[in-house]
């Protein structure tokens, strides 16, 4: 009898094409990080703290501190408020809390990866169904979804990555009218757009956003995300949390970067921008350009296939993201915002790369 390793329950790994390569470039374009670092004197008050923490004990298990600024920041209690190591943690604790093998979870395509990723790994049954030609997901869309697989979980992208634009309103309010379970609302990217669910956690239990400090925060290397929604549902949450999932560098992190609000909104500022630049110079160009209120824009070449004008642009040392070969996006490429000199030399490479 050999030895022989069991087989995992679970196979199914990312979407093909979803994990950007990671190659040596001047211009790094391809996974929504913010060209410009946290502020100096948030490093030096980091380092300070760092330095008098005592490293032996285990961390805050309920991030209260933490908790308390975030909740003050958007005018909540901190019992609406949980924390985890990335947003993708928090995604994953509402899948564990509200769905499991009988679930059926909602999806919209195209749209972010994770989502579904991890609903298939706690085993629910993913219910695609689609957006239309603008990439918006429309009433009659939610009423066909809900009706027929009556989902546990629903989940909206606002904005919506890899595409861009918000959610709909009346889709996201007909959601939580007819949504028979929590409706989820990803807002990794709302501080570069004009408006935010934020405002319908007063009138609804059933809803739960998602933020992240990896994106507006330019703290992508800490890993930390939140949750909020009503304070039964971030119970439930933390219910099936694994205990001290947050470390303690990451609590000190995101509350000091709270101190910096005004540096915070400055950065997108700039990023918008840019943003603004980015889609002139590609609409000057021979490429489709989606409108995005996200510090990424989506097009699509005209005459050259996608995955092609991504090796030249590799060639020129600039990376950007192809998206052609996920759903619902031929022949598409996604390009992060970056500084006033990284849209230069990718609009420059782009340019070139066109012929």
């Amino acid at each position: 009898m050999t030895d022989t390793p069991p087989k995992p329950k679970f196979h199914v790994g990312l979407r093909s094409g979803y994990h950007s390569p990671q190659v040596q470039v001047a211009i790094r374009l391809n996974t929504n990080e913010s060209p410009f670092p946290p502020p100096i004197n948030w490093q030096n008050d980091l380092a300070k703290e760092i330095s008098n923490g005592q490293f032996n004990r285990y961390p805050d298990r309920q991030a209260m501190a933490l908790r308390q600024e975030i909740g003050l920041l958007h005018g909540l209690g901190p019992e609406m408020v949980w924390c985890g190591n990335g947003s993708n943690e928090i995604i994953q604790s509402i899948l564990l809390a509200y769905a499991n093998s009988e679930s059926n979870v909602m999806v919209f395509e195209p749209t972010y990866a994770l989502h579904s990723h991890i609903a298939k790994i706690v085993g629910a049954n993913v219910c695609t169904f689609w957006r239309d030609d603008n990439f918006q997901v429309t009433p009659e869309a939610i009423k066909k979804g809900i009706n027929e697989a009556s989902p546990d979980v629903i989940f909206f992208c606002s904005p919506n990555n890899p595409t861009g634009n918000l959610e709909l309103e009346d889709s996201i309010d007909l959601a939580l009218e007819m949504a028979p379970g929590v409706v989820v609302v990803d807002e990794a990217y709302v501080q570069f757009a004009s408006s935010s669910c934020l405002e319908k956690l007063k009138r609804s239990s059933r809803l739960i956003l998602v933020r992240t400090f990896s994106k507006t925060w330019a703290m992508a290397g800490v890993r930390l995300g939140y949750a909020l929604a009503n304070s039964e549902v971030i119970s439930s949450l933390a219910a099936v949390t694994l205990p001290y999932n947050l470390n303690t560098i990451s609590q000190i992190a995101g509350r000091l970067a709270l101190n910096y609000q005004n540096e915070m909104q400055e950065r997108v500022s700039a990023l918008v921008q840019q943003r603004s630049r980015l889609t002139s110079g590609l609409a000057s160009l021979d490429v489709k350009v989606w409108p995005s209120e996200a510090n990424f824009i989506l097009f699509r070449p005209n005459s050259v296939e996608a995955s092609k004008l991504w090796q030249l642009l590799v060639d020129q040392s600039v990376l950007i993201r192809d998206a052609s070969t996920w759903p619902g996006l031929d022949n598409c490429l996604r390009v992060t915002v970056g500084n006033h000199d990284e849209v230069t030399r990718f609009l420059e490479a782009l340019s070139k790369s066109l012929g």
